[in-house]
């Protein structure tokens, strides 16, 4: 039986990714008639051009973002996911804590889920600050440019607030997290902010974001995967995906596990 070209190898398994997200070596061998080793190698030249994420045993699709949805439209994705997630990011917070926390549907999820505690919020995300006169928590808003897609405020105003600021733990929502990219985002203000939370704080930096936003990436970077301490994330990430993340160094914490993560001292 005459084996597929390379070219054709490459294109059968986008395909395949495209209708399942995930594949594994061992079933592309069997359906594409090569070795496993023929496989990995597939796989390893298409992540290179930016066509997928290996992982253990296989490989996930890489995704591509370069708009942001509106925040009406945000709101509604994954919302039972979301809240999963606020709340087993916000177990995470302890008496005394200052935390930052960026602009996005996320991250509300997490201020939603605070406990009663002594706590400061610094943020740039307007929701919060609306939700906070019904919450028993010290919220500080960052003022600034406003932006309507997440919410929030950008630009030099709220990045002049924050270098004011040494957080002791700080929660993101971002639109993409990626081995090899990182964390994105498709708008350069926020990245800036997102960064400069990370560089102005002095502890934990915690990633929360639901499923489909693993393997994507957004045309700014905010941060290298080294930087982050844990991600929160809901029952959908792939396993072999969640052992790659292991691998370098994440605490992956999946919200509705029963196993509980207790909160970091």
């Amino acid at each position: 039986m005459e084996q597929p070209l390379p070219a054709e190898r490459h294109r059968r398994i986008q395909e395949l990714l495209k209708e399942r997200q995930v594949v594994r070596v061992s079933s592309l061998s069997e359906m594409l008639g090569v070795s496993e080793v023929t496989i990995r190698r597939d796989l390893e030249d298409m992540e290179s051009r930016g066509l997928l994420e290996r992982t253990h045993g296989g490989a996930l699709a890489a995704q591509r973002m370069r708009t942001e949805l509106a925040y009406f439209e945000a709101v509604t994705r994954n919302q039972s996911e979301k809240r999963r997630i606020g709340r087993a990011a916000a177990a995470m917070v302890l008496p005394g804590d200052t935390v930052f926390m960026n602009g996005g549907t996320t991250t509300l999820e997490v201020f939603r889920g605070l406990r009663p505690i002594e706590t400061k919020i610094v943020t740039n995300h307007v929701g919060m600050a609306l939700e906070a006169a019904d919450a028993d928590i010290e919220v500080i808003l960052a003022g600034g440019e406003y932006r309507p897609p997440s919410n929030s405020c950008v630009g030099p105003f709220a990045a002049d607030a924050l270098r004011k600021v040494y957080a002791s733990r700080t929660f993101l929502g971002v639109e993409g997290l990626s081995r090899r990219a990182g964390l994105t985002t498709p708008a350069a203000p926020e990245a800036e902010i997102a960064a400069l939370m990370i560089e102005q704080t002095r502890g934990q930096i915690v990633v929360v974001a639901d499923h489909t936003k693993l393997g994507t990436v957004a045309d700014f970077a905010i941060a290298r995967l080294d930087r982050v301490d844990a991600l929160v994330t809901d029952e959908g990430i792939d396993p072999a995906y969640r052992e790659e993340l292991i691998d370098l160094g994440l605490e992956v914490i999946v919200a509705g596990e029963e196993a509980h993560v207790p909160p970091y001292g």
